[in-house]
């Protein structure tokens, strides 16, 4: 297994060099630049401030030049100065705004893997029941309706109409003001719907492959046999079927890391919310290159990750998988 897992990490870095190779050009391929940005937010914006703007950051270099000099700077965990003018560095602001969205997205991670898989589990065993078609209804409703359809309604009807939850950021104007138990109670508040509408969006889908899973590990022989020796169905279910159909949750699962930041930049933007994804949304505006490369960079390493910790959940969940020379 050490061996498998360390031919997957030094399988990464050509990868990921590709990776950041694709999107450094790309994003470059987007009208207009940076300094064109502060043109036409500041009128007193010369064409000598121009030229030096574009000398300062080196983007007066070729497209080659300037990824080979990025590239240089990331080899060593240095992404650079952000254009902005609050002259902090990349990894100063993704570090930021980090905890808020790891805290929005772990939380509806929890929540989803909490309710999508005894959902699942249960629909399957109860399969063509009222439960199950119930559940089937509810999976291609959230496979339907726009998550950010659905927040623009929540926040409207919740927060406006009915005033019941509040609508933009993570804490209120007087949070410092409030005692330890009061400033949790405030975080949870503020986060509810955010992270409601995330559950929403993503408890279809892993709701959908585990019961899928399940009705086909349930019609094995190995299944049918152990019911046949008289097995209570609690230990049928639960001992027998559910290890083997944990196997395409945890593809899902490991996969939906990197779907973690694409997440975000939506309820985030939406919501108010100072995290990673109003920072890439933001970043991608301004074309501030560095903010943007660096989060890309996260998203990357977070995927190949995902992948890898996939991989490894194999061998953990199912005893029949095994890495390594035969």
């Amino acid at each position: 297994m050490l061996r498998y897992i360390a031919a997957r990490l030094a399988g990464m870095i050509p990868l990921l060099f590709g990776i950041t190779l694709i999107c450094f050009f790309v994003i470059h391929l987007a009208p207009g630049d940076p300094a064109q940005f502060l043109a036409s937010m500041n009128p007193k914006f010369s064409e000598t401030a121009y030229q030096k703007f574009e000398k300062m950051y080196g983007l007066d270099k070729p497209l080659p030049e300037q990824y080979i000099i990025w590239l240089k700077r990331v080899a060593v965990l240095d992404f650079g100065e952000s254009f902005s003018q609050d002259g902090k560095t990349v990894t100063a602001k993704i570090m930021e705004r980090m905890p808020v969205t790891i805290y929005l997205n772990v939380m509806g991670m929890l929540l989803i893997f909490l309710i999508a898989l005894p959902l699942g589990v249960w629909s399957a065993y109860k399969q063509n029941s009222l439960f199950d078609k119930s559940v089937t209804v509810f999976v291609f409703i959230g496979f339907a309706v726009p998550t950010f359809w659905l927040a623009l309604l929540c926040m409207y009807y919740f927060g406006v109409i009915k005033g019941w939850l509040p609508i933009s950021g993570l804490t209120s104007y007087n949070f410092d003001q409030l005692s330890f138990l009061g400033k949790v109670w405030d975080v949870a508040w503020h986060s509810f719907l955010p992270v409601l509408l995330s559950v929403f969006g993503g408890l279809a889908g892993l709701s959908r492959f585990a019961r899928n899973s399940m009705l086909e590990v349930l019609g094995e022989d190995y299944i049918i046999s152990a019911r046949a020796r008289g097995l209570s169905e609690r230990r049928v279910v639960f001992k027998h079927a559910l290890k083997n159909a944990m196997l395409p949750v945890v593809t899902i699962l490991g996969l939906s890391v990197p779907g973690l930041i694409g997440g975000s930049v939506i309820f985030e933007s939406i919501f108010g919310i100072a995290g990673m994804g109003q920072l890439f949304y933001q970043a991608v505006m301004m074309r501030d290159y560095p903010v943007v490369m660096g989060i890309l960079v996260m998203g990357a390493v977070l995927t190949l990750i995902g992948n890898l910790i996939a991989d490894i959940c194999y061998g953990l969940v199912d005893p029949r998988i095994r890495y390594g020379k035969k």
